[in-house]
């Protein structure tokens, strides 16, 4: 269980990563100022409260890595408590 726990972590680290690079910025709206029409609606007014967030050069790059050696590692793990695996 913890394995595939792991594995999905990293996993999502990486598509999270691999997103930052291919953005320059994204817009997150505050779900209490913004309603359903407004996201259906293109010419509807953007909500109030707004956050634009701008991933720096290296950000994309260390959230990949770190999903990289996440998911090596959860694959590894089998080999560290033997073959038969951890009951615990």
């Amino acid at each position: 269980m913890w394995r595939s726990f792991f594995i999905a972590i990293g996993a999502m680290m990486m598509i999270v990563g691999v997103e930052a690079m291919l953005i320059d910025s994204a817009t997150v709206y505050a779900a209490a100022e913004s309603s359903a029409a407004q996201f259906i609606n293109p010419n509807a007014p953007p909500a109030i409260i707004t956050r634009e967030i701008r991933p720096g050069e290296w950000t994309p790059w260390v959230i990949f890595s770190l999903g990289a050696v996440t998911v090596l590692y959860a694959l590894t793990l089998p080999q560290r408590w033997g073959k038969a695996g951890h009951a615990g």
